[in-house]
């Protein structure tokens, strides 16, 4: 009898299925679970926000407050915004909390709401301000922010991320340092619906506060329609959207009787230039 030598009909140690086939299967396998991930995130945004405490949230904000790189040279600007923030607070934008004012080197022309109440303004943003009231619109849009935690939702998916991590792991855990080192200050970013609450809000505080609203729209009409969608931040859009802002904001004025009046001037502390690189 001759013996003929044959390859076993199974072997453990090799797969019957071509390698590119497998590496597809594995491939989208793991986009499936990523993409799964991703939805179940997205649903969790909406869940968990509006039932965010706010111990939780003054937990999660020591993640981005250690970020935060404060202009020592800008103490009195510092002093000066909070007493304003202050002051459009108590008057007509009460909040569950007492809003934080942080000043920040930076050519961008933006602010930040972050959890916690730390709102983070930038001494791009003050040099671009030509009176008070046009500083006190912006700053009662981002209040506007906060009374409709639109600060929460911009970080959508990190936020549900580090709400998990902060249950299961404490406050200062490397999981919330590592995302909120990932995040910048200036990438928060909100839909036109919430944008157009946190103008309504910022336009009903600037009458509580001065009786009228003179240069409530004077911000937007400073974008340039080729702007910078980063140096503007959250508040870049394309220039018809700007122009629609205006004249919602204006429409909105008359409709509610708020008269134009005339705008205070910037105090000399809150007149911001840009130190040089």
């Amino acid at each position: 009898m001759k013996f003929t030598a044959r390859q076993p009909g199974i072997n453990v140690n090799v797969s019957p299925i071509h390698p590119l086939k497998e590496f597809a299967i594995l491939a989208g396998g793991l986009l499936a679970v990523v993409v799964g991930i991703y939805l179940v995130l997205g649903l969790a945004v909406d869940l968990i926000v509006p039932r965010l405490s706010m111990d939780m949230e003054k937990k999660l904000a020591g993640a981005f407050i250690g970020k935060i790189v404060e202009n020592e040279d800008a103490a009195d600007t510092t002093r000066s915004l909070q007493a304003l923030v202050d002051r459009l607070q108590d008057r007509c934008a009460p909040l569950p909390y007492n809003i934080t004012v942080h000043v920040t080197e930076s050519d961008a022309v933006n602010a930040a709401a972050l959890p916690g109440g730390h709102m983070v303004v930038f001494t791009g943003l003050l040099a671009e301000m030509a009176s008070e009231n046009e500083l006190a619109f912006v700053l009662a849009h981002e209040l506007g922010h906060y009374a409709n935690r639109d600060h929460l939702r911009g970080m959508g998916r990190a936020l549900v991320l580090m709400t998990a991590s902060t249950l299961l792991l404490g406050a200062d855990n490397s999981i919330n340092s590592m995302i909120g080192q990932g995040m910048a200050l200036t990438e928060l970013s909100f839909s036109r619906k919430q944008e157009r609450q946190a103008d309504e809000f910022a336009l009903e505080t600037l009458y509580c506060h001065y009786g009228h609203v003179a240069d409530a729209t004077s911000f937007f009409s400073k974008i340039p329609e080729d702007g910078d969608p980063g140096r503007f931040g959250h508040y870049f859009a394309s220039h018809p959207e700007n122009r629609r802002r205006i004249s919602h904001l204006e429409d909105l004025a008359q409709a509610r009787g708020y008269p134009t009046g005339d705008p205070l001037p910037l105090p000399a502390d809150l007149t911001v230039k840009i130190n040089p690189p």
